[in-house]
């Protein structure tokens, strides 16, 4: 018991002086300061105290180049400098970044240096942030952010999301993540120029590779051209030597692949050989040289292997392949790309043999992937989704192949996944290596069936492997800007712009392509199709609109948006079109009136042009009157050209057309119709263009020249054709004088005539003057009766003798007393009587007044008279 309680004593007094020390060394953060309060003063003095320094050293000009005069000035400035790099690239390699600062070249030295320091800057704020938000509890783990969400509904289900039951869906992505790019030996290429291969040993090689890729180091021994991308440099090296160099941007297996055949072997028909379970076969991640190396002899020694890449293109210009897994009978292997990347050409030796076969599945992007980033090309390949559309099969995606020959649900939760997290998470590992390694089994039952399909032949199967060939011989193309690259996007998208907002549209595509080549982040990144098409569209007027047609608003965007409310303002300020003004107006629904243009071709003789009708309106057009002679002044001459000038409205309607507001398809297919233009415009003399006065008289410009062609071309026929209007208007002028003679000659023969023929009152005088005779009426044949004379015809008779015919003589009454009235006294009472008894039997109740009575006619009635 007492030897317990002294045990126990020691221990409690061993653990009090070890809880004392380390209280002690708890209370300091590091040596010489208790918490982080004192180190945060500590290290903001020295900092200030370095910046009141630095701003009393002499400034940059007249000051500072007479302090360097003199030598021992100019000797500590050096030793300063030298000291304060040194500390600089002691920093960076705490931090894992790239740290050449002692670059002495005086081309590239100091914006190699100045990138450096920006890039160190990014990686530790980075790393600063996401210390913090461990310390605040935001990220308390170490792993890379991996956010878990619940099952999508229903609705949203696609093929990569497709999951059975109640499990959770996972979408791996890593927010704060540092960039791989700065790790990479040999910087990534976004200039504007052509790709050039990487490589420069060849192995298995019938046809040697030229002498520019064996002679890598000509490049290092060209310091004038170091600040110039690798393409520009070699073709500018090539101009300066004058130098015959073969084609650097062909293929380098162009000669191998073109002369490959395919051996007996592989076109007859195979045994399956069934895969191993995923849990019994050895899987290696390989991120070391001797482990790749030892890969590359092991593929060697192999009949056939499958391949298959994983690559991420959202925070790349060009992209990057980030992981590849290699798949053989027994084993299956993981490299790692990022890592490896400048020593990944090794594998040439077993991709390019031509005895070992290369099984991918959809290859079109891995062989340009390959070529771009590794450096790698393919001899011998075989792709079994070129082999499954061969077979017309359902589907011929990997998972469709997976269920149907090896009956395995793939899993696609990571296919989104961002394959740059390091270390790689377990189930992103199990996913990757699933992708090969049942491919050979599958690559066996595909040529088993494209022998069977084929009744055993092998024509379907060569097919398949000269299909294959003609992948690997695709070459890596790399994006090239040019002034005309908008306009392929803007056909992608059917989008109609009019002058400021396609110039918007090609300013802000420019700026995208160059940031994104400067910060090697990809053009969704930097600013997304459907974003820049609703800025372009818009023309936003203030900043904070151009971050209102962004949601989310892209980080580059926000800083940048100056330079964007610019290049926006810019493109305001071109003026439009008349037609896109109309079609601007347009929009409120106004009524369209269709555009009053007769289309017409050069050629066309059968049409009249537009000039040679009178520029008139209808209601301007000459009548003539319808009578038979008009009181027209004799020598006002009729203008037969305007006679031929005479159009009919085309609108005819009984009623008033009241306009009424048209729909929306209407006003869009009237638009549309506007928007076709004259075909033939091209050919017509401009009318609105403003063309200088001096260009027109100046031999030196294309305005004098084409108006002196035209004129040297059309004198000949202008002169033609105004003779001919001279003629025909000189013409028309005789022939409209020759009808006036002709009328007035007919005229004043009829009031000629008229003057020789007696009135019936003189008439009724002379035969009274010749005593008082009756004239004595000739008797008529039997059946025979006089003609009564139509009043239409005694109308037109009258007409012109009350008009146009005047007596000459005066009017004298006839004298009613020279004549014997007792001839008519028997009948004047017989008729006073009758008229009296009609007027009592038609109304009988008292007399009424007709005021029509005046007009009707008398009717006599017979009687005898006393002669």
């Amino acid at each position: 018991m007492d030897s317990s309680r002294i045990n126990v004593s020691s221990n409690s007094g061993n653990e009090g002086n070890n809880s004392a020390t380390n209280d002690e060394e708890a209370e300091e953060l590091c040596p010489g300061f208790k918490d982080v309060d004192s180190f945060v003063k500590y290290g903001l003095s020295a900092v200030v105290s370095a910046t009141k320094a630095s701003a009393g050293l002499p400034q940059a000009g007249d000051e500072y180049d007479f302090y360097r005069s003199f030598p021992g000035f100019q000797e500590f400035c050096e030793s300063q400098g030298d000291r304060l790099l040194h500390c600089m690239s002691q920093l960076m390699q705490h931090h894992g970044c790239r740290a050449h600062m002692r670059d002495h070249n005086k081309l590239t030295g100091l914006e190699e240096r100045f990138d450096l320091v920006v890039d160190s800057n990014d990686v530790i704020l980075e790393k600063v942030g996401i210390l913090l938000d461990e310390a605040d509890g935001v990220n308390r783990s170490q792993q890379p952010v991996m956010p878990a969400g619940f099952q999508p509904p229903k609705i949203v289900v696609s093929s990569w999301n497709r999951k059975r039951g109640s499990e959770t869906f996972r979408l791996l992505h890593a927010k704060n993540i540092t960039r791989p790019q700065l790790k990479f030996k040999e910087k990534i290429d976004n200039s504007n120029t052509p790709f050039i291969p990487k490589i420069f040993i060849k192995p298995n090689a019938i046809k040697p590779l030229p002498s520019y890729f064996t002679n890598k180091q000509i490049r290092k021994e060209r310091p004038e051209d170091l600040d110039v991308p690798a393409a520009l440099a070699d073709l500018i090296h090539q101009q300066r030597t004058q130098e015959h160099v073969e084609d650097m941007f062909a293929h380098p297996y162009q000669y191998e692949l073109d002369h490959l055949t395919v051996p007996e072997r592989m076109l007859s028909k195979p045994e399956p050989q069934m895969y191993k379970p995923m849990a019994e076969t050895k899987c290696s991640f390989i991120d070391t040289l001797e482990d790749l190396v030892a890969l590359n002899e092991k593929l060697c020694r192999l009949s056939e292997f499958a391949v298959d890449l994983e690559h991420h293109s959202y925070r790349s210009f060009l992209g990057i392949t980030c992981l590849m897994q290699i798949s053989t009978r027994d084993e299956d292997f993981i490299i790692d790309t990022l890592e490896l990347r400048s020593e990944m050409y090794i594998l040439n030796e077993a991709f390019t043999d031509p005895a070992v076969i290369k099984v991918f599945h959809g290859a079109d992007s891995d062989i340009e992937w390959l070529q771009k980033d590794l450096g790698l090309y393919v001899v011998n390949l075989f792709d079994t989704h070129q082999a499954s559309r061969a077979l017309n099969l359902a589907r011929h995606s990997l998972d469709h192949l997976l269920k149907f020959f090896c009956n395995v649900d793939s899993d696609k939760r990571y296919q989104l996944a961002d394959w740059r997290i390091r270390p790689l998470p377990d189930e992103m590992f199990q996913y990757a290596r699933a992708d090969t390694h049942y491919l050979l089994y599958i690559y066996d039952c595909l040529r088993v069936q494209l022998l069977d399909f084929n009744h055993g032949q092998p024509g379907l199967l060569q097919s398949v492997w000269n299909k294959s060939r003609d992948i690997s011989l695709k070459r890596y193309v790399k994006p090239i800007f040019t002034e005309e690259s908008y306009l392929e996007l803007q056909r992608k998208q059917k989008r109609s712009f009019n002058t400021q907002q396609l110039t918007a549209f090609r300013l802000l595509f420019a700026w995208r392509d160059k940031l994104a080549r400067q910060e090697d982040e990809s053009t969704g990144y930097v600013l997304p199709n459907h974003m820049m098409i609703k800025i372009s569209e818009e023309l936003p007027k203030e900043p904070q609109g151009i971050i209102a047609c962004c949601n989310p608003v892209p980080p580059l965007v926000r800083q940048q948006v100056t330079e964007l409310h610019l290049l926006v303002k810019e493109a305001r300020d071109i003026p439009l079109l008349k037609a896109e003004i109309g079609a601007q107006q347009k929009k409120g629904l106004t009524p369209v009136k269709k555009p009053e243009v007769t289309l017409f071709g050069p050629h066309d003789t059968s049409r009249t042009s537009e000039s040679d009708f009178p520029p008139f309106s209808p209601d301007e057009l000459p009548v003539k009157q319808g009578m038979l002679f008009s009181d027209d002044e004799p020598g006002k001459d009729v203008d037969m050209e305007k006679m031929k000038g005479l159009v009919a409205s085309a609108k005819i309607t009984l009623f008033e057309v009241q306009i009424r507001s048209l729909t929306a398809a209407q006003v869009k297919a009237s638009q549309i119709i506007e928007s076709f233009h004259n075909p033939f415009r091209m050919y017509l003399p401009s009318k609105d263009v403003h063309v200088n006065k001096n260009a027109k008289f100046d031999p030196s410009t294309k305005i004098y020249e084409i108006s002196k062609r035209w004129k040297l071309q059309s004198t000949e026929q202008q002169q033609k054709e105004m003779e001919a209007k001279r003629k025909a208007r000189e013409e028309a002028k005789e022939l409209a004088k020759k009808v006036s003679e002709e009328r007035n000659k007919a005229k004043q023969s009829y009031q000629e005539s008229l003057q020789n023929v007696a009135t019936v009152r003189q008439q009724a005088a002379e035969s009274a003057k010749g005593g008082g005779k009756k004239r004595e009426r000739v008797a008529s044949e039997v059946g025979e009766s006089t003609p009564k004379p139509s009043k239409k015809l005694m109308k037109s008779a009258e007409k012109p003798s009350k008009k146009d015919t005047a007596p000459k003589d005066d009017f004298k009454p006839f004298d009613y007393h020279q004549s014997d009235f007792k001839v008519f006294a028997g009948i004047i009472l017989t008729f006073s009587f009758h008229l009296h008894l009609f007027r009592q039997h038609k109304n009988p109740k008292g007399p009424k007044s007709n005021s029509s009575a005046g007009n009707r006619s008398l009717s006599y009635l017979a009687g005898k008279s006393d002669r």
